[in-house]
């Protein structure tokens, strides 16, 4: 689906389409702020418009509230969409998508790791800054760095002055999930994002969703091929795994469907011996 990649390319510009923060060095403080983008936009980078869901949630944590307005935008984004945006319209999964094209080894991320990301979300996202009273997955994103940190250590003479130890724990996670997405699918996707794993809680009962043919799957696996979750379809069109990229569409096999729909994902139907691939 190549028109993802203008969605992609339209958020990352217009959640950060405040140029002049680069010239009189300040964060953006309009009206705008005081709303979230559905995926991961540095609250301090130079030119953002908008504020980050998860940062909104840890600044709640921080000061010991229930974020009411974050859990309901987030809640009414999954429970229409589900994980979308996270293929559609994230700027770091299509920092990520671009890495990935340039030639090098491929392998594929251990499906084990998976779970991680819902670690990263109660731990780093709920539980400990809420402890510390700090935000503490905002100080390691490398989303936040390579927008946020990066720029205003290059522009300030101040800002230089304050780095510490954490700065370059920053630039090696950073450099890590660059280095890996050369090699590996969507590695920060698929094993550390907290969005993506909230997201994915809604995937089975979101509106918007995936519906999987058995009678025109041939278990050929191109649907693996081209996902960038490597997910195959035919064992769980739903999962919270996929993002919703909507590239497997292109079989028509896998199909774009709702709840309303009184066909529904159709469960996975026994295979034959014959229709299986050596």
């Amino acid at each position: 689906m190549r028109a993802r990649r203008y969605f992609q390319l339209g958020m990352s510009l217009g959640a950060n389409g405040w140029i002049k923060g680069y010239w009189v060095k300040a964060v953006y403080q309009g009206a705008a702020k005081g709303f979230c983008v559905p995926v991961l936009n540095c609250y301090a980078c130079p030119s953002a418009v908008f504020s980050c869901p998860v940062g909104a949630l840890q600044h709640f944590m921080v000061i010991r509230a229930i974020p009411y307005y974050v859990l309901g935008f987030l809640g009414a984004v999954g429970g229409l969409v589900g994980r979308l945006p996270c293929g559609i319209l994230c700027p770091f999964g299509y920092f990520q998508e671009l890495l990935h094209k340039l030639p090098s080894v491929k392998i594929r991320i251990p499906r084990y790791l998976r779970p991680f990301r819902y670690a990263v979300l109660v731990m780093l996202v709920f539980v400990i800054p809420w402890i510390t009273s700090e935000n503490w997955f905002s100080k390691l994103c490398p989303m936040g760095t390579l927008t946020g940190g990066i720029p205003w250590v290059t522009m300030s003479e101040d800002i230089r002055r304050m780095i510490t130890d954490l700065f370059w724990i920053k630039i090696s996670i950073l450099i890590f999930f660059t280095v890996s997405s050369v090699i590996a699918r969507r590695p920060f996707c698929q094993t550390t994002c907290p969005l993506g794993a909230l997201y994915g809680l809604f995937n089975r009962w979101s509106l918007v969703r995936l519906r999987w043919d058995p009678d025109k799957c041939t278990h050929c696996d191109k649907c693996l091929e081209v996902c960038p979750m490597e997910i195959k379809v035919y064992e769980g069109a739903n999962t919270g795994q996929c993002i919703r990229c909507l590239d497997c569409t292109a079989c028509e096999a896998i199909s774009v469907t709702t709840v309303l729909s009184p066909e529904g994902e159709r469960p996975p139907a026994p295979v034959e011996p014959a229709r299986q691939v050596a």
